[in-house]
């Protein structure tokens, strides 16, 4: 009877504390690192996406967490400094250690920390719209890309303006690679190109370029600029009366200068972007509700807030899938398939193949006064670019960047 009564005593005993652990791991945070520019060169782009993060982590919170787990973001102001964005990233993974780590606004800061993700094999979102290529087995991006961006802009921009095209670029990997794009689309649509011209981001006055452009008499000006430095281009060039069609894949969806500047500076910019706050469609409108109750002084939600609060909600549904925080079986539950959320520009879907995002792609127009008119709207426009060059990540793992004359080697 003594020993029958210990069994049982022993076995309520263990039950009890298998109980208090799955309890105890239960409510054991989900670490989410946040590396972004609150300070900078790129702060005034950045800081929307910061709150878009934050945003994204308080509503889920609110709603008990990921599988009952609390989220806690761990966020480092990178200060628009690649140097920071390489020190604070290793400090998330090995002080901090996070279970995903999401940010980063140029090209060139993603560059500077993804070795440092794939040595660690650590989970990464990269939420910002970019030039493309990147096929990398712990990288998810839920940004725009080329083929969805420019693909449908330039065409456009041709049959209604004319197919002589000159491009200004900021002269890193983003604007390099962004170029041949639109020199390749270009070419592809019988167009030519009559100017290029590569600028250091630390370059504010434009005087010669806009002299160039005067010279080579372009249809339209492809702006490729990127920021504070050179956003100084658009006043300038408005004062000469320079009196082009721009179009851009990054302006007013990434820094809103058609509100920061005094119209005519952006007068016929047409820009193609996933998101933009004047997005009028019953998601935008309850994401900007939301948005502005919680960050009131923001003074515009721009496409890589959208793109930073999507990319929360898509890495929660995956945990969920998974059912598990392991990165491993995070990574495989977004290369399965089906890892969608509605976000404020509808539906999105990560496509497992190249990591990432379909998009729903909205030509903007900014008018003489600067107010914005949307004459066209590309639903559920698909990442397929890498999938058709080579990139399967599923089947072959990989971390390079391609671009249209640096491809994937054929197995």
């Amino acid at each position: 009877m003594l020993s029958s009564t210990f069994r049982w005593l022993h076995l309520a005993i263990s039950v009890g504390l298998t109980c208090s652990s799955v309890a105890a791991m239960a409510a054991d945070p989900v670490k989410i690192g946040l590396l972004e520019d609150a300070s900078g060169n790129f702060a005034l782009a950045t800081i929307p996406k910061i709150h878009a993060t934050q945003l994204a982590v308080d509503e889920i919170n609110a709603k008990g967490g990921i599988m009952g787990r609390p989220i806690t973001l761990i966020s480092y102001d990178t200060q628009s400094d690649n140097t920071k964005f390489q020190e604070l990233s290793r400090r998330l993974i090995q002080t901090d250690k996070v279970n995903v780590v999401f940010g980063g606004f140029s090209s060139a800061s993603r560059e500077a920390i993804r070795p440092i993700m794939d040595r660690a094999h650590q989970l990464y979102f990269y939420d910002n719209q970019y030039e493309g290529g990147v096929c990398d087995s712990n990288t998810f991006v839920t940004g725009a890309v080329p083929e969805q961006q420019f693909s449908t802009l330039i065409p456009w921009m041709m049959q209604k303006f004319g197919k002589k095209v000159y491009t200004i670029a900021a002269d890193y990997n983003f604007g390099q690679i962004s170029a041949e794009w639109v020199r390749n689309i270009v070419k592809e649509n019988g167009g030519t190109m009559v100017g290029e011209e590569f600028i250091p981001l630390s370059v504010s006055q434009f005087g010669q370029t806009i002299q160039n452009i005067q010279k080579a008499k372009p249809h339209f000006v492809v702006t490729l600029l990127v920021g504070a430095n050179q956003a100084t281009y658009y006043e300038q060039q408005a004062s000469t009366h320079l009196n082009l069609p721009m179009a851009s894949s990054v302006s007013v969806g990434q820094a809103y200068e058609h509100k920061r500047f005094k119209p005519p500076a952006l007068k016929d910019m047409y820009v193609t972007a996933n998101y933009v706050e004047e997005v009028d469609t019953p998601a935008s409108n309850d994401f900007k509700k939301r948005f502005h109750a919680k960050f009131p002084n923001e003074p515009y939600i721009t496409q890589e807030a959208a793109n930073a609060y999507d990319a929360v909600f898509l890495y929660k549904a995956a945990v969920e899938k998974a059912k598990s925080i392991d990165q491993d079986a995070v990574k495989k539950a977004l290369e399965s398939g089906g890892i969608c959320t509605d976000g404020p520009s509808g539906k999105v879907c990560i496509d497992p193949k190249s990591h990432h995002l379909s998009h729903t792609i909205y030509l903007v127009h900014v008018k003489a006064d600067h107010s914005v008119e949307i004459p066209k709207v590309w639903s559920d426009v698909q990442p397929y670019w890498l999938g058709k060059v080579g990139c399967d990540l599923p089947a072959k793992p990989d971390h390079r960047q391609y671009t249209p004359t640096d491809l994937p080697k054929k197995s």
